[in-house]
Parts: structure tokens; sequence; C-alpha cells
């Protein structure tokens, strides 16, 4: 069996954001996609809580003092969409900051507009 190549499809500024982060974070989160890609999960992806079973991914990096998050979702048949990247700086426990939580509930949705779209 030939294992197929999914796109990756950056939703809203998850590029240009992953592109600020430290050299080796972005290998290392680009590492992770390309596993998500081939329909495997990288031992630093984990179901980001909220979005019930494995529907969202979140990548869990830490480099230096410094912890970095990508978020995504391999959901869909056609394509990785990576809904957002960002550096934690939350000081108050483990959980994504409320405002990140919300972004990525919005992305998630434009990334299931997105993909309904390509379905027609």
């Amino acid at each position: 069996m030939v294992n197929t190549i999914k796109p990756v499809i950056w939703i809203g500024s998850s590029l240009r954001d992953l592109r600020g982060l430290p050299q080796q974070v972005r290998r290392d989160i680009g590492q992770a996609l390309y596993a998500a890609q081939q329909g495997e999960t990288d031992p630093a992806a984990k179901p980001l809580k909220g979005f019930g079973g494995t529907r969202v991914m979140e990548i869990v990096e830490r480099y230096r003092t410094d912890a970095y998050r990508a978020v995504y979702t391999a959901h869909f048949e056609n394509a990785v969409y990576v809904l957002h990247v960002f550096q934690k700086k939350s000081k108050s426990g483990i959980a994504t900051p409320k405002p990140d939580m919300d972004l990525i509930r919005q992305r998630y949705a434009e990334a299931m507009r997105h993909h309904k779209e390509r379905q027609n």
C-alpha cells in the first residue's frame, strides 16, 4: 500500500507565526506535521482538550525555558490544517489560554468551511 502525503493548509497567520519561532522549534514542529501528513501521530502531538478525542491535536515543544505549541487537525481525509502556532506564555498551569482556545475554535470552523468548499 502506498502512503499518500496529505497537503498542509495553513489557516490564518499560522505559517507566519511558525516562521517567527526558533529554528529548532520550527524543525521539530515540521517533523510532527510531516508525520500527520503521512497519517501518523508524532510523540510530541497530543489531543487538545475541549475538542472531543483526536479531532484537534496539539504539538508541544520546549526550547530552552520556553514552551511552544502548534495546533492542527488531520480529521479531514484530504489535508492537514494547521490552526494556530504560538509561544505559550501562561504561567498559570498547563491549560491553553482562553484567547488561544477561542482562536483555535474559530480557525477550526474556517477549516471545516474550506474542506466543504473543496468537496464541491
